[in-house]
């Protein structure tokens, strides 16, 4: 039984909605054999490239239906890519010169663009593509002209500053940005990197770009530039008093701390409240501060807090503020179980061992601390003179 035009056309239509390219490649061409119309070849042409099957044969259709109709810019537009999926890239190029000579319809000057890149004619391909873009300026078409001019014109900079232009001026996807950070990369541009995770942040409020913000304003060492971004941003209190340590903006700090513990109530915080009280402090034999510390670091300790570094720092105070050396030495060798071979913490043991006049013991430890660390730091040369001199 002869299948009717009809029931041939839903069963193509079928096919290409399946993606059964194959199948809907012959129902097209029976459809051409039978009744000539140019729509059919021209689907049969589409399925053929779908499926990159019958490319010759199709090829060699549409030119023997070109010599009868001429100058059709549908066979231009099936031409090109047929030639491009076999590598024949010459006779593409010059049905790309055809087509431009009969269109200047963006979609033709982006299809003929495809000729040219393939034949390493990239200043063309730039041009016909700038060209579109002008006249609709679509993410897709921006992102091949900066591919193009960052691999083969060098144009990176020209293309920095389009991507830059278009951003501000529309909604980007991702795209947009991996490829600004990426040429910014290339570039060494540490300043672009960073603006490009701001603006990404900004975006999407992602906190893993926080962390490259603050990763490049490091590598920048421009601290107080992040101090500055987190102030204005205040998800991260806990990175920014790192950072005010670090610049020793003590009381800063200092304002901070009780918003850090009522966050996550962690010991700590009242800790390292104790350290900055002391550092703050513009006379270290200040009584009444130095009590002050000791009573921080006491409620750290009472709430489970037994992190060596905050034992350490109390240990030492009560030993060189002499307010009870024995127990400072105790606090010491507990801080000591955790860290054995901390030069700073026997640096500390040795010194409580000097304020009792074990000099003997206060010797063997800062000579140890001496030998492995050596006379850099202004305390421990302070501390080496003190207890050579002991007796």
């Amino acid at each position: 039984m002869k299948i009717s035009e009809d029931e041939l056309i839903m069963r193509g239509l079928l096919y290409d909605e399946y993606k059964a390219y194959e199948n809907s490649y012959q129902v097209y061409k029976k459809l051409y054999d039978d009744t000539g119309a140019e729509i059919y070849l021209f689907r049969e042409a589409s399925a053929a490239l779908m499926s990159r099957n019958h490319i010759h044969e199709s090829i060699t259709r549409l030119k023997t239906w070109d010599k009868v109709n001429p100058n059709r810019v549908e066979v231009r537009r099936l031409l090109i890519p047929l030639y491009l999926t076999i590598r024949q890239v010459k006779n593409a190029t010059i049905e790309a010169e055809h087509l431009l000579e009969q269109s200047k319809e963006p979609m033709d000057l982006d299809l003929a663009s495809n000729s040219f890149l393939y034949a390493g004619k990239f200043k063309r391909a730039l041009d016909l593509l700038s060209r579109v873009y002008e006249t609709v300026p679509r993410e897709a078409i921006l992102l091949r002209m900066v591919d193009i001019m960052d691999e083969f014109t060098d144009e990176r900079k020209k293309a920095i500053q389009l991507l830059e232009t278009h951003r501000r001026m529309n909604i980007v996807s991702h795209d947009v940005y991996v490829k600004l950070l990426l040429l910014y990369q290339k570039e060494k541009d540490i300043n672009g990197i960073l603006e490009t995770y701001k603006a990404l942040y900004e975006q999407d409020n992602d906190q893993q770009y926080l962390t490259k913000i603050i990763d490049a304003y490091i590598y920048k060492r421009d601290l107080d530039g992040a101090i500055t971004f987190l102030e204005a941003d205040q998800s991260r209190n806990d990175i920014l008093y790192e950072l005010y340590k670090t610049k020793k903006y003590f009381s800063k700090a200092l304002a901070l701390i009780d918003k850090l513990y009522e966050e996550d109530k962690n010991s700590k915080w009242i800790a390292e409240k104790g350290v900055l009280i002391f550092e703050n402090s513009k006379d270290k034999n200040d009584k009444k501060m130095i009590q002050d510390v000791i009573a921080q670091f006491e409620k750290a300790i009472a709430l489970g807090n037994d992190d060596s570094i905050y034992l350490n720092y109390y240990g030492y105070t009560l030993i060189d503020k002499e307010v009870n050396v024995k127990k400072g030495i105790s606090v010491i060798e507990n801080a000591l179980i955790q860290q054995p071979d901390n030069i700073y913490y026997l640096d500390s043991l040795a010194w409580g061992y000097y304020k009792q006049r074990q000099c003997d013991k206060a010797y063997k430890l800062m000579k140890r601390v001496v030998d492995e660390e050596g006379l850099e730091e202004a305390e421990i040369i302070e501390h080496w003179d003190a207890i050579r001199q002991c007796k």
